[in-house]
């Protein structure tokens, strides 16, 4: 009989069990079976390893290592990253539902961000200030902040740690890595790797488990510095009231319910390629997923006949299989939340003009669902449901496209669909979002920032600025004159 998998937890250098023995098991999406267990940590276990970070800052090893040497350890970890992409985009196509075709590429090009960020570690740099003060020598330099917690979802799991991981490694922090209790495999798995890269023990720990057990005490730790948070807002709520414990820095990058705007002057072949791509790319568990479509209503009809045509082709199957273009969500749960929204929305009156159901095979699959919306207020135009259903809603004018887009308490993503490089800024200037695709959708960089505005969070990752967050600055007075400090009662 074929042994299930099991994956433990990494804590300071070592392979441990939790301290409670508390094990959960993960389930296939494709097959709806269990296909392997894991560790989880239990307080002792995340004491354990915020202990091992804040003992490694104090470590010369890492202490000591200079910028240069943190920089070539990140080089090592992007070429093991690059040379394992398939067998991580296995196991997390295994563990999560999607495409083996995205994981393996997205793992791969993972890679670039942990090379970006090497090569920033040597660039971290102060400043002479030109003081207003005579025989005053004043510099600031940046020091690493010091332990990092970062928390990362089952979506897009070793993207989201890059974003983390990569800028605290190169500014000299250590870091606690905190995988969803949900499809942890690939982020238990990547420990390996970054045991193979050589860094010294407890300067990166990777743990999982519950609420109660991980979550909570991991984020009330008193010997945190700074928290980095991708999930949900309710759970973001929780990190927050939590951090109030340890005043940790604390940067959030939540949930979205991004709009995607078409023009009447758009390429409608470009256009629903970007809607299908936002909204049934990923099969929509995405959290810049386009799942307001806000169409200029002359071009509605021909742009919902293209989308259509464009879907009779598409392929739902097994994620491991090249072919398949749509795999299964990862939760039952998000099958059910999406059922709900769907028939309160077809009770205010939407259409639907394809799909509108799970399938009727092993594991969950819902079927792609376009929904023509006749009111701002669509429960599916409200709901973050994290699978593939699109909503379209049609508008007049300029004026009305923009205030639809912003009527939201999100602020992550958003799309624009123009010929007009006018309008095209001038509306993108307008959206309030932390980013905006014009002409394109779901492109990322290393060297390009992300983050969100209003429920969507707070900070940015990626890009030069996200160094920095792993950095406090201290500031040098020299008394470089031949006279000693002379009236102690007296400010400088």
């Amino acid at each position: 009989m074929h042994q299930k998998p099991h994956f433990q937890l990494y804590i300071d250098g070592s392979w441990t069990e939790g301290a409670h023995g508390q094990v959960m098991s993960s389930q296939n999406p494709a097959t709806g079976k269990d296909w392997s267990s894991f560790a989880c940590a239990a307080p002792e276990d995340v004491n354990r390893a915020v202990s091992a970070a804040r003992r490694s800052l104090d470590d010369p090893t890492w202490r000591d290592m200079t910028q240069t040497a943190r920089g070539k350890l990140l080089f090592r970890l992007a070429d093991l990253i690059e040379e394992n992409a398939r067998h991580l985009g296995q196991l997390e196509t295994t563990d999560s539902g999607k495409l083996l075709a995205e994981t393996a590429s997205q793992t791969a090009y993972v890679g670039d961000y942990y090379r970006y960020y090497a090569g920033l570690a040597d660039k971290i740099e102060g400043a002479v200030l030109p003081i207003d003060k005579p025989n005053m020598h004043v510099f600031t330099k940046r020091e690493p902040i010091g332990v990092v917690v970062a928390i990362v979802p089952w979506n897009a799991q070793m993207f989201l740690t890059a974003t983390k991981l990569g800028p605290a490694i190169a500014a000299g922090c250590s870091v606690v890595l905190k995988a969803s209790e949900i499809a942890p495999a690939p982020m238990l798995e990547f420990a390996r790797l970054i045991d193979e890269a050589g860094f010294p023990p407890g300067v990166v720990s990777v743990i999982t488990g519950d609420a109660e057990n991980c979550a909570i005490p991991l984020t009330r730790h008193p010997d945190v510095d700074r928290i980095a948070f991708t999930g949900g807002p309710e759970t973001a709520r929780h990190v927050v009231r939590n951090s109030a414990e340890n005043f940790a820095v604390t940067t959030l990058e939540l949930g979205g319910k991004s709009p995607i705007i078409v023009f009447d002057d758009a390429n409608l072949d470009g256009a629903a390629n970007g809607l299908i791509a936002g909204n049934f790319g990923a099969s929509g568990q995405s959290c810049v997923a386009g799942s307001r479509g806000l169409i200029h209503r002359p071009v509605l009809d021909a742009l919902v006949d293209k989308i259509e045509e464009k879907m009779k082709g598409v392929v739902i199957g097994d994620p491991l299989e090249t072919a398949t273009n749509i795999g299964p969500l990862c939760t039952e749960a998000q099958l059910e939340r999406i059922q709900a929204t769907l028939a309160k929305a077809t009770e205010q009156g939407a259409r639907i003009r394809f799909g509108g159901k799970p399938l009727d095979r092993p594991g969950n699959y819902m079927d792609p669902t376009l929904v023509e919306c006749m009111s701002a207020e669509t429960e599916t135009l409200k709901v973050e449901m994290f699978g593939p259903v699109m909503s379209l809603l049609p508008f007049e004018t300029e004026e009305e496209a923009i205030a639809l887009a912003n009527d939201s308490q999100f602020g992550l993503g958003s799309g624009v669909f123009t010929e007009n490089v006018a309008r095209a800024h001038r509306v993108s200037s307008r959206l309030k979002s932390g980013i905006c695709w014009i002409n394109t959708y779901r492109a990322v960089s290393p060297i390009a920032p992300f983050g969100g505005y209003n429920q969507s969070g707070y900070g940015r990752e990626a890009g030069i600025e996200a160094i920095h967050d792993y950095t406090r600055t201290k500031t040098v007075w020299l008394n470089t004159s031949e006279q000693p400090m002379s009236n102690p009662f007296v400010m400088r």
